[in-house]
C-alpha cells in the first residue's frame, strides 16, 4: 500500500460551546488545529491530510499549515451532537463523486488534543497495515476510574453499571481482582474506509492500540493553562508532561 492510500482527516467545526472558536485558539503563539496538521504532514504514512470544517476562516488557516480543504462540511453534518460517522462519510463520497478516488486507511486526528508523537501515528498505521481483516483501530489508555465501580440511579435506588460474573458485589471489590478495561482517549483512531461507506465508525473487528503516554485535551477554558505548559515544556525538552490526572491510581 502506497501513501496515497493513507488520508488523514481532521474534523473542526467552527462552534464550540465550551471554548469559542476553540480550533483556532493561540497555544503559544501557533492556532491549535495547526498541530494536528503538522503532525499529520510529518508522518511518513499519511499521503493526503485533509481538514473538514464548515467555517471559511478555519478553512484559509488549515491551508496556511499545509492541509487540504476541498470542501466546506455542511451545516446538518456540524452541530453539538453530529456523530462521527456523518463527517467521515461525507469526506469519503465527496472524495469518491468529486475526484474518483477512495483512501484505504482512514487516519482520524482531532485538533483538541495537539500533543502527539508522530511514531506513534505511524505505529498505528503499521499495525493495520499487518492486519487486513481488521475494520479499525482505536488507541486506549487504563482509565482512573473503573466502570466496574461506577453506578447509575434507577428511580430511587443505585443500581451498578456493569457486572461481573461470578463475582457478587464486584463494585466493592479491589481493583486488582476486576477486570482490565481501557479508555478511548482519541490520541490516533485508524479505520478502513470500507468501513466507513457501510455507515460505521468502527466495525466489528477493532485493533487495540494502548498509548501509555498522557493525554493533554483541550475542552474547558480551564484547561488552557496546563495545555500551554504542556506544549512549552514539549517544545523545549522533548519530554511530554503529565496530565493533570495521571498519577493517579484507578480505584
Amino acid at each position: 500500500m502506497t501513501a496515497a492510500s493513507v488520508l488523514a482527516l481532521i474534523p473542526a467545526r467552527g462552534g464550540s460551546k465550551g471554548i469559542p472558536r476553540k480550533n483556532l485558539l493561540p497555544i503559544l503563539g501557533k492556532p491549535l488545529i495547526a498541530y494536528t496538521i503538522e503532525q499529520a504532514k510529518q508522518s511518513r504514512k499519511i499521503g493526503r491530510t485533509l481538514v473538514s470544517t464548515d467555517d471559511p476562516e478555519i478553512a484559509d488557516v488549515a491551508r496556511k499549515f499545509g492541509a487540504e480543504v476541498p470542501f466546506l462540511r455542511p451545516a446538518e453534518f456540524a452541530q453539538d451532537l453530529s456523530p462521527d460517522i456523518d463527517v467521515f462519510y461525507h469526506a469519503l463520497t465527496w472524495l469518491r463523486e468529486h475526484e474518483g478516488v477512495v483512501p484505504e486507511l482512514v487516519v482520524h486526528l482531532r485538533p483538541t488534543g495537539p500533543l502527539r508523537r508522530v511514531e506513534l501515528i505511524d505505529e498505528a498505521i503499521d499495525r493495520m497495515l499487518a492486519h487486513p481483516e481488521a475494520d479499525a483501530l482505536r488507541s486506549v489508555s487504563v482509565p482512573i476510574q473503573s466502570p466496574y465501580k461506577m453506578w447509575r440511579i434507577s428511580g430511587d435506588r443505585l443500581v451498578p453499571l456493569v457486572r461481573v460474573d461470578g463475582m457478587p458485589e464486584s463494585h466493592s471489590m479491589p481493583r486488582q481482582r476486576l477486570p482490565a478495561v481501557y479508555w478511548q482517549n482519541g490520541y490516533v483512531d485508524v479505520i478502513r474506509a470500507r468501513t466507513i461507506l457501510q455507515g460505521k465508525v468502527c466495525g466489528d473487528v477493532v485493533l487495540p492500540f494502548i498509548v501509555e503516554d498522557p493525554i493533554h485535551e483541550l475542552d474547558y477554558p480551564g484547561d488552557i493553562p496546563a495545555l500551554e505548559a504542556a506544549v512549552r515544556e514539549w517544545k523545549e525538552s522533548g519530554r511530554l508532561p503529565r496530565s493533570s490526572a495521571e498519577g493517579r491510581l484507578p480505584v
